[in-house]
C-alpha cells in the first residue's frame, strides 16, 4: 500500500473519504485514495439519478487508452453565469481522458446531456478556481483551500494566480444533440 505525503498508510488508505488529502504540493499526477476508487459506484448512482445536491455531477468520457466510457463524480462550478469543471487533482485521468476525446463528453445529474469541453487558459483560471473554493452555492470548507490547491482560506486572486498552472479548468459547453451514441 502507498504512503501519503505524511507517510500515514491509514490516511492513503481512507484519503478522500473519511480523511483529508494532501493536494497541494506539484506533482505531474495525483491518484486518488484505494478506498475513494473502490466507492466511486456509490456517488455514480447518487448523481445518476439526481439524488444529490445540483453541483454534483458524473463526468463520463471516452477512455483515452481502452475506449471505453470512464466516469468521475466531480464538483460542478458556477461563475458569471457559466458552468465549469475544475481539476481538484491536477493533471488526473479524467483531464487526460477529456484532452484525448477532444472534449467530447457527457454530463449525469439525472438526465444525461452531451456536452463540450473547453479547456481555460491559465490566466483566466484565477476567479474559476476561487468560485469553486469560495462560491458555488456549496459550504466551502476553509481547511479545502490549503490541502487540495495550497492557498490561504480566503485566497486572493494573486494567490490563485501563482498555482494555476498545476489545476486545469474547463468550461462545460451544451453540444448539439446527436442521432445515435450518446459519444
Amino acid at each position: 500500500m502507498h504512503r501519503s505525503a505524511s507517510g500515514n498508510w491509514l490516511e492513503a488508505a481512507l484519503g478522500g473519504v473519511v480523511a483529508p488529502v494532501d493536494y497541494a504540493g506539484r506533482t505531474a499526477y495525483r491518484r486518488p485514495p484505494s478506498l475513494y476508487r473502490h466507492l466511486q459506484w456509490l456517488g455514480w448512482l447518487l448523481a445518476s439519478h439526481g439524488w444529490v445536491p445540483d453541483f454534483v455531477v458524473v463526468l463520463e468520457v471516452r477512455g483515452r487508452r481502452s475506449g471505453r466510457i470512464r466516469r468521475t463524480l466531480l464538483v460542478r462550478t458556477v461563475h458569471e453565469g457559466r458552468r465549469y469543471l475544475v481539476a481538484l487533482a491536477g493533471e488526473s485521468e479524467w483531464v487526460r481522458n477529456v484532452r484525448a476525446a477532444g472534449g467530447r463528453a457527457v454530463i449525469r445529474h439525472g438526465k444525461p446531456r452531451r456536452v463540450r469541453l473547453v479547456e481555460v487558459s491559465p490566466p483566466l483560471r484565477p476567479p474559476v478556481i476561487r468560485e469553486y473554493l469560495c462560491g458555488s452555492g456549496r459550504r466551502a470548507d476553509p481547511r479545502e483551500a490549503g490541502r487540495y490547491f495550497g492557498v490561504g482560506a480566503e485566497p486572493s486572486l494573486e494567490e490563485i494566480g501563482a498555482i494555476v498552472d498545476r489545476y486545469p479548468v474547463f468550461e462545460i459547453v451544451d453540444a448539439p444533440p446527436a442521432a445515435g451514441r450518446v459519444l
